[in-house]
């Protein structure tokens, strides 16, 4: 297979066979031959076969779709037609069947495809494909183009041909062109800004008209993430950033929902056993760490919950020992995160502490290491929930110490958080499952 460099992907094949499996090859005549992709057609740098597996259909009708076994609305595609049309494929290649349910379509994917000189692709209709296809073809891959309902596979199989076959050398104008788009590198692409120099009122940017290289080029960098911070701060989780990038992206505006979450560590009412509630004592380790994570992760008050006076007390002593004085002044981080803990003798006085404080209701949101009774069972939630309820008002995440929350707790809550390691045992401690929580919530790019 002859490969040649590309800035973007490294070594690419030199050209692109697309095989397309299609009940509507007529759908592509105009796309295929137009802009860029129609010049790399004319010279020979991509080339496109159809198999339409209505060809291969042995129904007198040219039927190729049937009802699905078990009922259901809608007709799936026959199997024996799509298999059909696969094998006419002489050199078949990468298989990719283009499907709502497959691996996510990516810059990196399109890389791949670009080191394959044939590709093939598959275009559902329909409720989809006879799921036994894929067992009969096991190197076929089926992918998706994005969280949206498609007619057909067609629409999709386009924007694979067209971020594959552009980076194939030859086809951009400029080698480079391909190395400075949005999510190469994971992250979105920087602003661009042509003639003339004002437009409607609206400059272009000074430094990019000092021909200063250097300064430009971190510019961009900036500009592109802030971009990503603001449209897609998701893949800033994967990007490679340095100390420059974290410096610049702290000078942007950041989203603060941390500040609308308290934690509330209930002694009472929790479980003692399977079948017992009652009260648990105050931890040293408990409190110390929350209120370091709350601090963390700039977070609301932190409301310690017991009814017995005598644990307040303690409580209280421990905040004064760390707040005032000279383990104050020795640990001053401590006494900042320690000085954001409220004793409360119930979680009704929690929640209307809180509502004091942020000037609003809280919302109130349980936890578990494990599913609640389905009797009383909340509304379970993802820690996204939790995040979007934290942009609308205060949300006060109760932490059950002991063996966990009371059931009757439950009632209360608008919802629960699913538990930690749900698909696995949870034995973590309620100060290990806050920092989980604390960082699925407020993460700084989920």
């Amino acid at each position: 297979m002859d490969l040649q460099e590309n800035s973007s992907c490294g070594k690419v094949a030199s050209m692109a066979n697309f095989h397309l499996v299609t009940l509507f090859p007529k759908f592509f005549d105009s796309p295929l031959r137009t802009g860029l992709l129609g010049q790399a057609r004319q010279n020979g740098l991509v080339n496109f076969s159809f198999h339409n597996p209505r060809d291969h259909s042995v129904n007198k009708f040219r039927h190729i779709d049937d009802r699905p076994y078990g009922g259901g609305p809608g007709m799936v595609m026959q199997g024996p037609p799509v298999a059909a049309a696969l094998r006419a494929v002489p050199k078949p290649g990468r298989i990719l069947l283009l499907s709502p349910g497959g691996r996510p379509f990516t810059q990196s994917l399109a890389c791949e495809l670009a080191k394959e000189p044939d590709i093939t692709l598959v275009c559902g209709r329909y409720e989809g494909m006879d799921a036994r296809l894929e067992l009969i073809f096991p190197m076929m891959t089926p992918v998706c183009v994005g969280e949206a309902v498609l007619n057909g596979g067609e629409t999709a199989a386009l924007a694979v041909i067209e971020a594959t076959a552009r980076l194939v050398p030859g086809f951009m104008g400029k080698a480079e062109s391909a190395g400075e788009e949005s999510f190469t590198g994971s992250l979105l692409e920087y602003p661009h800004y042509t003639r003339p120099l004002l437009l409607e009122g609206h400059s272009v940017p000074e430094i990019l008209l000092t021909g200063h290289h250097a300064r430009i080029v971190r510019w961009r960098r900036d500009a592109a993430l802030s971009a990503t911070l603001a449209a897609r701060p998701d893949m800033l989780s994967v990007a490679p950033l340095n100390q420059e990038d974290a410096e610049a992206i702290a000078t942007c505006p950041l989203e603060r929902p941390g500040r609308n979450l308290s934690f509330c560590l209930l002694h009472y009412p929790v479980m003692l056993d399977k079948n017992k509630s009652g009260i648990s004592s105050l931890t040293n380790l408990d409190i110390h760490d929350i209120a370091l994570i709350s601090r963390n992760y700039a977070m609301g008050p932190f409301y310690v919950v017991t009814p017995l006076a005598n644990q307040r007390r303690l409580l209280e002593d421990i905040l004064r020992h760390w707040t005032c004085g000279p383990a104050a002044a020795a640990n001053p981080d401590k006494a900042r995160a320690l000085a954001r803990v409220c004793p409360a003798a119930s979680l009704e006085e929690a929640a209307e502490r809180l509502g004091g404080h942020t000037g609003a209701k809280p919302r109130l949101v349980a936890s578990s290491a494990s599913w609640p009774a389905k009797k009383n069972a909340p509304d379970l939630l993802v820690p996204r929930d939790v995040r979007d309820m934290c942009r609308d008002g205060p949300v006060l995440l109760c932490l059950g110490t002991a063996r966990g929350i009371s059931h009757e707790i439950f009632a209360c809550c608008e919802g629960m958080l699913r538990p930690l390691r749900f698909l696995d045992d949870n034995h973590l401690s309620v100060r290990s499952a806050a920092i989980v929580f604390a960082d699925r919530i407020l993460g700084d790019f989920f």
